[in-house]
């Protein structure tokens, strides 16, 4: 392939080691007002969006249309907790490859249980724990970028010699996308199976509820009729 090509591979290399893992201990610990959490949000992601220039990492907009999905719980008197902007970049990862249901799904359990539930364990440990791959894991990606590129490379050797290199490119996406597109039909998939889960838990607990209140009616009938 060409130097242009060899250029691509260096490029996308690099743009992989510039997505930075936002440390908790980097977060605000007062609440912020919204104007602070995007202004936050965009100065730590900035650097890793397609069009530095243009693109939003966080609008006003979006930040009301989470809280209206119940992905995000509401602020307090306006202002958001260091636990509101944890929530907000896993969001932030999620949104490109997920629907708002799935999110919700996958977020709903992880606020019921760790958002500000004044315990040793809470949110921020979710998110130590969930980020604590991050390095390791942009490692092991950019390996296997280098591994697909080589594979493309190897590709349309009998194409013409003028289409080759546009052929390679298109052979590398093909790679990356078939990748990606694996990857989240494995997720969809654990998704749904984690769905099906919640909602059978649901039903026992509105049953087990049902029966209690059964079974306290019964109790307080017998002693009406006794009396």
């Amino acid at each position: 392939m060409t130097i242009n090509t060899e250029d691509l591979l260096n490029s996308i290399l690099e743009s992989l080691d510039r997505i930075k893992y936002i440390n908790p201990s980097d977060i605000p610990s007062i609440d912020l007002y919204m104007d602070q959490v995007t202004t936050f949000m965009d100065s730590r992601l900035r650097g890793g969006v397609r069009n530095p220039g243009e693109d939003k990492i966080l609008t006003k907009t979006m930040i009301n249309n989470y809280a209206k999905n119940d992905l995000l719980p509401p602020p307090v008197k306006k202002k958001y907790s260091k636990e509101h902007v944890l929530l907000l970049i896993f969001i932030y990862y999620y949104k490109g490859i997920m629907s708002i249901n799935d999110i919700q799904t996958l977020l709903r359990p992880i606020t019921e249980q760790f958002f500000q539930n004044g315990k040793e364990f809470n949110l921020e440990s979710v998110y130590r724990e969930a980020f604590s791959m991050e390095k390791g894991e942009i490692e092991r990606l950019k390996a296997d970028v280098v591994d697909k590129f080589k594979l493309a490379e190897a590709t349309f050797a009998d194409a013409p010699k003028e289409s080759q290199e546009f052929l390679r490119k298109f052979s590398f996406i093909c790679l990356l996308s078939f990748d990606v597109y694996m990857k989240k039909q494995i997720i969809e998939k654990m998704v749904d199976e984690l769905d099906r889960e919640l909602q059978e838990e649901a039903k026992k607990d509105t049953k087990a509820g049902k029966d209690t209140k059964a079974g306290k009616d019964t109790k307080s009938g017998r002693e009406t009729s006794s009396s």
